[in-house]
């Protein structure tokens, strides 16, 4: 009988001690609101909204690797035509996908900086994109974040070279 105790005491104590191991990795369920504010074609998508996944690959330093995967719509529209000199037609942005690889910076306890680039994906391209970050929680327990983005995805339209770019504001839940 003292064996089993000892076995089960022994399981107990292993078991809360593994479980006050921080986690490996951190994953937030994002809702945001983008605003453009510029791209050729701003008026048929002035601004849009979306879905994301951001994982934190924790460590023990204050930079920290991310991975952000991003999906938005863009539901306004003031569907006016817009075309090149050249008579051809200027394809707004009806919504994106992005996937995006960095580096976050945590300075102070609730507060995080952020930079990720990679490919984001509009209309067929395969375009790059950047996007800096302040990210911040709401609580100690960090289960949930908000934060301000800036955008860019560069050379959108390839006739003229021009950039989209737009601000974002996201509210995130922890998943695990």
């Amino acid at each position: 009988m003292q064996k089993i105790m000892a076995i089960f005491l022994c399981c107990f104590v292993l078991s809360k001690a593994y479980g006050q191991k921080e986690n490996k990795v951190t994953t937030y369920l994002l809702t945001q609101f983008n605003k453009t504010v510029y791209d050729v074609t701003q008026g048929n998508n002035p601004w849009g909204i979306g879905l994301g996944l951001q994982t934190f690959f924790n460590n023990k330093t204050k930079f920290t690797p991310t991975i952000e995967l991003t999906g938005d719509i863009y539901l306004a529209d003031d569907d006016v035509f817009r075309m090149h000199t050249d008579g051809t037609e200027i394809i707004d942005v009806p919504g994106m996908v992005n996937l995006f690889v960095g580096t976050s910076f945590e300075p102070a306890k609730n507060v995080y900086l952020s930079f990720v680039a990679g490919p984001s994906f509009i209309n067929g391209q395969t375009l790059l994109g950047i996007k800096p970050s302040l990210g911040f929680y709401f609580s100690a327990a960090k289960r949930w974040t908000g934060k301000v983005s800036y955008i860019n995805i560069f050379n959108r339209d390839k006739a003229t070279g021009d950039d989209f770019g737009s601000m974002s504001v996201a509210i995130g839940l922890k998943l695990f």
